[in-house]
């Protein structure tokens, strides 16, 4: 394949924003401790995050339907550099956040990296999708998000060493604390920028001429796939959000906030093996390697998991792997579901949001292991439903591919408004009770799988008139 080596440096993207990303789930008790805040308030965190991606991308689309298609002026290249400065110069904007001791300021910090992020979302996710066949672009992007989910495992694990401690807790923590964390992040982003600014990409253009328009809404995969990535993104967020506040309950571990920051690395980590299981589950390798995958791949992220954790947090191997065991079956579970799922992205989507809404409804059902466990491996089967939606909603766009993936990332709003849906819910009712609230995400999420084979079909009917009767079958 004569793209490995641009899809390999890409890697290091999704690797550099999934580390930051997940670290705001160490963020919220950190800063909530600091400020005094109630779980609305520390959710701000989230919703000034991710709001970022709803109003770059919204400023995106608009550009693009009055001026036309930002990134198919500049190519992919230019907007992934562009987007590593900014979110650099965000991570940077701690150290003054610190020093003032200002909750506002922290908040406007983390709204600039979100900004950056926006802009390599809309870069590197159609990038990727482009630099192969089309058929193989589920793959591709899940073997990117797998890479993701590293960084998702490692973000806490770090974070939560670098601002809780191994016994601090965020009481005890001071605003100080990030200033050196995240001078050295931001640090890597520029690196980041100034090693995409000089390194050769293949060019990849879009054959067909921009239209200045919102056409991109005519192709429903689209339209519903918008909501999708909505509620799916506000779903993952809100549980990583609220997991250390769920594991401190006495009905489920009463855990400080610096083992529980182990145990949020246990929810990522299940994004991480289970991407890399799409990875290899969608793509067009022959079955005897998928099989041997489904083994492999499991357990050596679950050996991955145990070291990180052991290492960061310099744990005995044993007790290590005695208290993670019950991962085990959860990832059995999850490869027999890929094994269903045929390395069909519209049915996996499916099964694996059933899956996920049966895991929070037994977590919170139950309490003590079982719970927590439960919840823990709701990552597992949020693992590909990204890069599918993703790759299905734009499926067939042509010259609207751009301007889709920017309406699909400002649909990551979706990660500021479910987390202050589910923090009102805790407040209300109690943390045990608001995981009730991501449910509702995962039922929409299995509707829109199972209507996109259909979908998919109709696209690549030449004729108006065979096309109508395709979708009346379908009907």
């Amino acid at each position: 394949m004569k793209n490995v080596r641009p899809l390999l440096l890409l890697t290091t993207l999704f690797f550099a924003w999934g580390f930051l990303t997940s670290i705001n789930d160490i963020l919220i008790p950190y800063l909530k401790g600091i400020f005094e805040l109630s779980h609305v308030q520390a959710m701000l965190v989230q919703f000034a995050f991710f709001s970022a991606y709803f109003l770059g991308s919204l400023l995106y689309f608009v550009l693009s339907i009055t001026k036309g298609d930002p990134i198919a002026r500049i190519g992919y290249q230019k907007g992934i550099v562009g987007g590593l400065l900014l979110a650099s110069c965000g991570a940077w904007l701690f150290y003054p956040a610190a020093h003032f001791q200002s909750y506002a300021f922290f908040l406007g910090a983390l709204f600039t990296v979100g900004l950056g992020f926006t802009l390599l979302q809309i870069s590197a996710n159609p990038y990727v999708a482009v630099l192969g066949s089309a058929e193989g672009a589920s793959s591709r992007l899940n073997l990117c998000q797998g890479l993701n989910s590293i960084g998702t495992v490692l973000g806490p694990l770090i974070g939560g060493y670098l601002l809780l401690g191994l016994t601090k807790t965020s009481s005890e923590a001071t605003a100080g604390s990030v200033q050196t964390p995240y001078l050295i992040f931001g640090g890597c982003l520029f690196l980041l920028a100034v090693f995409f600014s000089f390194v050769k990409l293949p060019v990849m253009h879009q054959s067909e001429q921009m239209e200045k328009n919102v056409s991109a809404l005519k192709f429903p995969q689209l339209s519903f796939g918008i909501l999708a990535i909505f509620f799916y993104v506000g779903a993952e967020v809100s549980i990583g959000s609220l997991l250390i506040s769920f594991f401190a309950l006495p009905e489920i571990g009463g855990l400080d906030e610096a083992q529980g920051s182990t145990y949020v690395a246990m929810y990522w980590g299940g994004l991480m093996i289970g991407r890399l299981l799409g990875a290899v589950s969608l793509s067009k390798l022959d079955q005897n390697k998928k099989t041997i995958a489904l083994f492999v791949i499991p357990a050596l992220g679950y050996l991955f998991l145990v070291a990180s954790r052991c290492l960061t947090y310099d744990l005995p191997l044993i007790k290590t792997l005695r208290d993670m065991s019950t991962f085990i079956p959860f990832l059995v579970v999850n490869a027999v579901a890929f094994r269903m799922g045929r390395s069909a992205a519209g049915f996996t989507t499916t099964l694996f949001a059933i899956l996920a809404a049966v895991l929070l409804a037994v977590g919170v059902a139950s309490e003590g292991s079982v719970a927590m466990w439960c919840i823990i491996a709701v990552g597992l089967f949020n693992s590909v439903l990204w890069s599918n939606i993703f790759t299905l909603a734009i499926r067939g766009l042509g010259p609207y591919t751009s301007q889709g993936s920017s309406l699909l990332v400002m649909a990551i709003v979706g990660g500021a408004m479910f987390p202050l849906l589910q923090g009102k819910a805790a407040d209300l009712y109690g943390v045990h009770l608001s995981f009730l609230v991501p449910i509702l995400a995962y039922v929409y999420i299995a509707w829109y799988g199972s209507r996109q084979e259909p979908l998919m079909i109709t696209q690549v009917i030449e004729t108006e008139e065979t096309k109508k009767k395709v979708e009346e079958a379908f009907a």
